[in-house]
């Protein structure tokens, strides 16, 4: 069964160490010479999705039956054809050169077609692609009302400086100054579930991460949580995204390994949060609510989290799926101490989640 494990790792399903002890306490308890058994134990606790279920089927019959994969080639993809608009002049004269015009329109109506693409169903050049998106993305920031006021042209009288400037002319007052407070930058904290389950999604959080930090790095933080939390908000400062990424990776122990969303949080309410970094922050929590350990641990620490932010915010890049309902019990356990409910699944969700983020 662990081999079996290593050709599902091999064929791109996420079969995680966590997954493959939940494959043999499942076989414990069935007939490991049942074929049938062995098949649904696997498949119920190795699969993340429904993107894996046909390389496990596949992997399960070259495996145990000795059947090659078959191949999907038989009908080959055709290039999609985008509409092209005519231009507006089309019947103008022959000396007009609008060869360059249906070429842009393909390209926008590719960006968009694209922005509205699950990242996870995404072809390694549409990955590419996506990058440079990502890369013209500039989340703006929450603001706050700051408690010291500064000179404005308009608000309330600021006494002490209109009596000195009188008193520099001679006693008459012949200007009146005024202060007002002036909004400051909120801090958003993003925690960012780098587990198997949500590998195929990691890759663009945390360039949407690294698009916030290069837009505001002193008032944006970032986490990853998984079996435990680790800090990358230094290696996320890098002004190149895949260096970023790469720095990223090499400081993260527990990538695509198991899920404990209420000890990790916890873990970072004791050290961070509760000292100050939570406090008055939006919190955004990017995971798809699969938890090992105790949903009761993870509604209390969610309850506590909510106390101290500002607001909460938890994108599940499952939620973008039609007929998607909460019921794991992470997202049962989480959704009472939430703010705002999102998906993450896509280049247009991640433009709306910068939206709920500023109007926080």
């Amino acid at each position: 069964m662990l081999g079996f494990a290593r050709t599902l790792r091999h064929a791109g399903v996420a079969a995680s160490p966590d997954r493959v002890e939940a494959m043999l306490s499942a076989l414990g308890a069935l007939d490991v010479l049942d074929p049938t058994d062995v098949y649904w134990a696997g498949r119920l606790t190795l699969c993340a999705g429904p993107d894996d279920l046909d390389r496990y089927d596949a992997a399960f019959a070259a495996y145990f039956a000795g059947e090659a994969p078959r191949s999907r080639a038989s009908q080959p993809q055709a290039p999609q054809q985008m509409a092209v608009s005519a231009p507006l002049d089309a019947g103008s004269g022959e000396g007009d050169d609008d060869s360059e015009l249906p070429d842009l329109a393909a390209q926008a109506s590719a960006d968009e077609v694209l922005r509205h693409r699950d990242v996870g169903e995404l072809t390694v050049a549409e990955r590419d692609h996506l990058r440079r998106l990502f890369a013209l993305l500039a989340p703006a920031t929450p603001m706050r009302p700051a408690r010291r006021r500064r000179p404005s042209p308009h608000g309330a009288v600021h006494a002490s400086r209109t009596v000195r400037r009188a008193l520099r002319d001679g006693g008459e007052v012949t200007r009146l100054l005024y202060r007002r407070r002036r909004p400051r930058p909120r801090r958003v904290v993003l925690l960012i579930d780098v587990s198997g389950s949500m590998s195929p999604y990691a890759d663009a959080l945390l360039r949407f991460a690294h698009a916030a930090v290069r837009a505001h790095p002193a008032a944006t933080e970032v986490f990853t949580i998984g079996t435990r939390l680790t800090r990358v908000t230094r290696e996320m400062r890098q002004r190149d995204p895949d260096r970023a990424l790469a720095a990223s990776g090499s400081a993260i122990p527990d990538w695509s390994g198991g899920t404990r969303l209420g000890e990790v949080l916890k873990a970072f309410l004791d050290r961070w949060g509760q000292r100050g970094m939570a406090r008055g922050a939006v919190v955004v929590v990017c995971s798809d609510g699969w938890e090992r350990g105790g949903t009761e641990l993870l509604a209390e620490q969610m309850a506590r989290l909510r106390r101290l932010a500002h607001a909460v915010v938890w994108v599940n890049p499952h939620k973008g799926r039609a007929g998607y309902e909460p019921l794991t019990g992470g997202m049962q356990a989480a959704l009472p101490s939430i703010d705002h409910f999102v998906s993450g699944h896509s280049m247009a969700a991640f433009e709306e989640l910068t939206g709920v983020i500023q109007r926080a």
